[in-house]
């Protein structure tokens, strides 16, 4: 045998390092599937093995079909899948499924592609592929954590105004009713602090799990938040009575469903629930204002004393529109100097003026003059009453310094109605004492008039503040005694100057046996107590004389002026100085 040249044996060792490289590579962590030219297997890799389950004598000499899940169809394959282009391109990639040894059904990336030979005939496919289940784990677990509520597993409010939207589309196609159901864990925050926070969870996720039993399959059930669900029942009926029946037997069953006890560590939980309901046929109202519905129906439940269900009525929407917009108008009012201060006559019993009390007004450029009884409950709500109390501080101690120059009002007492919210600010007593500062106001000018409300939150609080008060000079007036929590041991307690009797009373006393009684009682425990009375809303000449002989000691009312702009009040004020008859009569439109 003749010695191989140096050329063969350099050769050879080129193509057993080759080889040797092609070992290592093709024992990488994708999967690697060689088939000839009719897809029959030739040859895995340990990846294949480890991805499929099958060993290489399982699948060696196979067809490569044998793996096809059977989730892609004949047209896929054979006319516009891969080996369409694989024929045209000699390449294909793509995500497929496949099926596991064990006949589960998974995921994965796989590029084939195509070995020719020098005539460009194709010989052999390589399939490498990786397996994309944990992947697809993750993203679904993202996508379920961006629309489901981790705890209870319901849709969370993004993925339930996307179906709702849906479900108004079809509503619109089939002309039928659906409805919208919004349910609040009646008083959840006091269940939670008390229970603790797990148990709390718990009842979270049984009340998802009850919600789900009282509807349909096709219905969803969704949590917005906290202790708050919705119900979206689709496709209910076409007649709108018919939908409102049927919708209010859903609600009844989960108002009850959820009033059933609960159980945490062996003890029995107990709450309710306030639902308010909102209907709709089609899309022209959008998601967020049905959704808005039914959240003011379900207070509207709250309020009626909870536990309780409430359908949206149109009603209640212009309501909620027009009080929307005056507290939209009220929260400009200041800077457009809109309010300004009218002045109520106070008397004594020999019907000389001792005072007046500062009555605020809202002069609306559209509306007109507006009451403080139409937009005070609303300042309150929305705290801009903080503002606006300062506002009528300010103004009623600017007006007291302008009274001190003058003879006839130098010696007048006004009294300023404070809030309760105002009252419980830190610091209230130091804004007084910085207002008197500012105008250079004799503080005993300045009365005070409070409701009983003040008392509730904090006795001890309150008596100090008013006792810092005190200490400025100021004086200080409970307004319409005898309404609210009137109690014998905060009269006590508290260093007041002047009970205030409610109108109420005062107007039913010639009329009314209870009424008579309870101003007389008034004015009697004011009197052991060495404080002022003063009687408002003081109309007719009986009701005065009434007062009078119980002793009475201050009146205040239309028998006497009614509240009158700051220059009006003045000239009454001069006439009753220069003993004008009639001077109470003529600005009095009531007599």
């Amino acid at each position: 045998m003749e010695p191989a040249d140096n050329n063969t044996v350099e050769l050879s060792a080129e193509i057993e390092q080759a080889l040797r490289i092609s070992e290592v590579a093709f024992e990488t962590s994708d999967a690697i599937m060689i088939t000839n030219a009719d897809c029959f297997i030739i040859r895995v890799n340990q990846a294949f093995q480890d991805i499929t389950g099958y060993s290489p004598d399982e699948v060696i000499g196979r067809n490569a079909r044998m793996l096809n899940s059977g989730r892609h169809d004949k047209i896929f394959h054979a006319e516009v899948g891969m080996w369409q282009q694989l024929f045209q391109d000699g390449s294909w990639s793509g995500e497929i499924f496949d099926m596991r040894k064990n006949g589960e059904t998974y995921p994965k990336w796989m590029k084939i592609t195509a070995v020719a030979n020098r005539d460009r005939q194709t010989t052999h496919y390589v399939g490498i592929f990786n397996d994309l289940s944990e992947r697809n784990n993750r993203e679904e677990e993202i996508r379920n954590l961006a629309s489901y509520d981790k705890l209870t597993r319901l849709p969370n409010r993004h993925l339930f105004l996307d179906r709702f939207a849906e479900k108004l589309a079809k509503s619109t196609r089939l002309k039928s009713y659906g409805a919208t159901l919004l349910i609040d864990l009646d008083r959840f925050k006091n269940l939670n602090d008390t229970m603790g926070h797990d148990c709390g969870d718990l009842l979270l996720i049984e009340v998802a799990a009850r919600l789900k039993d009282c509807v349909r399959e096709m219905d969803t059930v969704a949590r917005l938040g906290a202790d708050e669900f919705i119900v979206l029942i689709e496709d209910v009926s076409n007649d709108l009575d018919e939908t409102s029946r049927r919708v209010g037997l859903v609600a009844e069953k989960i108002r009850e469903c959820l009033s059933r006890p609960y159980f945490c560590n062996g003890h029995p939980l107990l709450t309710s629930s306030s639902i308010g309901v909102s209907l709709f046929c089609g899309s022209e109202i959008p998601v967020d204002v049905l959704v808005q519905h039914a959240e003011m129906a379900m207070y509207q439940a709250k309020n009626a004393g909870r536990d309780s269900i409430r359908f949206f009525d149109p009603v209640m929407q212009d309501r909620v529109n027009a009080h929307a917009a005056l507290e939209n108008d009220l929260r400009q009012a200041i800077g457009r100097n809109q309010f300004d201060l009218h002045y109520q006559m106070q008397v004594d019993n020999n019907h000389r003026p001792v005072g007046a009390e500062a009555l605020l007004r809202w002069n609306h450029p559209d509306r007109g003059m507006v009451l403080p009884g139409v937009f005070i409950p609303i300042a309150e709500e929305s705290l801009l009453i903080l503002e606006i109390g300062n506002w009528v501080m300010d103004n009623a101690c600017r007006q007291l310094a302008l009274w001190a120059k003058n003879p006839e009002t130098r010696k007048l007492t006004l009294a300023v109605n404070v809030s309760a919210k105002q009252f419980a600010i830190a610091g209230f007593a130091e804004s007084v004492a910085t207002m008197l500062k500012k105008h250079q106001v004799d503080p005993s000018r300045l009365k005070l008039e409070l409701t009983e409300s003040v008392m509730l939150e904090d006795m001890d609080g309150t008596v100090e503040k008013m006792h810092a008060l005190k200490a400025l000079g100021v004086s200080l007036s409970i307004d319409d005694f005898g309404i609210g929590y009137s109690s014998l041991s905060y009269l006590k307690q508290l260093p007041l100057d002047q009970l205030k009797i409610d109108q109420s009373f005062v107007q039913g006393i010639t009329n009314d046996g209870s009424d008579a009684m309870l101003v007389q009682t008034i004015i009697d425990l004011a009197t052991n107590f060495r404080m002022n009375v003063i009687a408002e809303g003081v109309e007719t000449q009986a009701q005065l004389t009434f007062l009078k002989h119980h002793e009475c000691m201050a009146f205040q009312g239309f028998l006497f002026g009614m509240a009158l702009p700051v220059n009006e009040f003045e000239r009454l004020l001069h006439r009753i100085a220069g003993g004008i008859t009639g001077a109470f009569r003529a600005f009095n439109p009531m007599c």
